[in-house]
């Protein structure tokens, strides 16, 4: 069951309880909806007085959200998926095998998806998969995503052993992230 909550400027915030969820979650969406994921634990009481006194932050980030370029990770044609498919394949092997010198690692297998929300991640098995539209990135973001994902094969977390990995290629992957996530 969901509740809305009408905020001091007329937006409307949809809260809802999630039984996996362990921390209060507000989600501002490119059309300036906003949606908040509430712990089974916390009251929609306490949600709404939580949302209330985000409201300046939630304004900041719809503000933000207008002026973003449209969105390079929203998912794409089948059409166009398929149609990349070649050239992303192998543009991530190349960039896996330049890295490889860096980083000594395996991996089972490299998989091409038409991911919504991810450009890439890795299995605990050691599959690791990657978005097609990392062909729309440039190149920096790409090798920083496809770094990321190496790194996993040896740290599968985000412990700062992880981030310490990473940083041996990208010793700015803070600034990195941050770009990453404006697209």
């Amino acid at each position: 069951m969901a509740e809305k909550v009408v905020l001091e400027d007329g937006s409307v915030c949809t809260m809802k309880k999630a039984r996996r969820s362990r921390h209060i979650r507000i989600t501002v969406h490119r059309d300036g909806g906003v949606a908040m994921t509430l712990p089974f634990f916390v009251s929609y009481r306490r949600g709404e007085e939580f949302l209330r006194s985000k409201t300046g932050w939630i304004r900041e980030k719809v503000k933000a959200m207008a002026s973003r370029p449209d969105n390079l990770l929203l998912r794409g044609s089948r059409e166009e998926y398929l149609a990349s498919l070649d050239r992303a394949r192998h543009l991530v092997e190349e960039r896996l095998s330049h890295f490889r010198q860096f980083y000594v690692v395996t991996w089972k297998q490299v998989s091409i998806r038409n991911q919504k929300t991810r450009w890439g991640s890795c299995s605990r098995t050691g599959g690791l998969s990657f978005n097609y539209r990392l062909l729309l990135l440039p190149a920096h973001l790409r090798d920083y995503v496809i770094v990321h994902e190496i790194c996993h094969l040896l740290a599968f977390d985000h412990s700062p052993r992880f981030w310490a990995l990473v940083a041996e290629t990208f010793p700015d992957y803070r600034a990195l992230r941050r770009e990453l996530r404006l697209l």
